[in-house]
């Protein structure tokens, strides 16, 4: 193992987490008010309506799917009766499906962006570079799902997962990571590099949850009547019909 491989399997995860978790701190310490999605419903709604779906719901598989692959050590999958054949088959199928979901749907998203003008207008560098970033997570964590179950037979279960889990134990196996192909590789470096510039997009919405909406004051509506308020308008001012 090269120092390289220490500097990119030790190092630079800790550096990408600490920019992750540091930047969200500022950016709601200090921008509150662009903390947001930066909607552009308002401009197109037509291909949104089918893209974001696609997208969201396809990703929230997809980050399931890490959850049980990258979360669950394989013994405790094992012991609840989840066998080797059966968590491939499960991963191949959802995760393949989930991921083709996620694709088409940030296809849709992109090519939305890019055709519409006023959506694209409201496109920040930020945003284009976000879109690069997050495009190559999902296009190769799609590639090594079907590659690593299909095609190879590399375990990542028991090389990446181990490795990604000694992260948050302090206790990293960069050797693992060294093992590991190319495509795991690539895959987890640009993941992390997403987290580094996650705090600085509008992917900080993800942490945004509308809990005020259940205890706020009901809105109260009033008819138009012909007269607006308690008090008649001044001469000069009567409403128009």
């Amino acid at each position: 193992m090269t120092g390289l491989d220490t500097f990119l399997w030790v190092v630079f995860p800790y550096i990408c987490l600490t920019v992750f978790a540091v930047g969200h701190f500022w950016r709601y310490r200090y921008d509150k008010f662009g903390w947001t999605t930066r909607s552009s419903q308002l401009y197109e709604s037509r291909m949104l309506r089918l893209g974001s779906p696609l997208f969201h719901f396809g990703l929230l598989f997809v980050l399931g799917g890490h959850v049980m692959g990258l979360g669950i050590p394989k013994p405790w999958t094992e012991f609840v009766g989840i066998s080797e054949g059966l968590y491939h088959f499960m991963a191949v199928s959802i995760g393949t499906v989930a991921g083709v979901c996620t694709v088409v749907g940030m296809t849709i998203l992109i090519y939305r962006r890019r055709t519409v003008g006023p959506v694209f207008s409201a496109t920040t560098r930020m945003d284009k570079t976000m879109y690069v970033f997050l495009g190559t997570v999902i296009v190769l964590g799609l590639v090594n799902t079907v590659v690593a179950n299909i095609f190879g037979h590399y375990d990542y279960r028991e090389g990446v997962s181990v490795w990604f889990r000694g992260i948050f134990r302090f206790s990293l196996h960069p050797d693992l990571m060294a093992a590991a192909p190319i495509g795991f590789k690539l895959h987890a470096l640009a993941a992390f590099s997403l987290f580094a510039l996650w705090p600085f997009t509008r992917l900080v919405h993800v942490f945004s949850a509308p809990l005020g909406y259940l205890t706020r004051p009901y809105i109260v509506y009033r008819s138009r009547d012909d007269q607006l308020g308690s008090r008649a308008p001044r001469r000069g001012w009567e409403k128009v019909k």
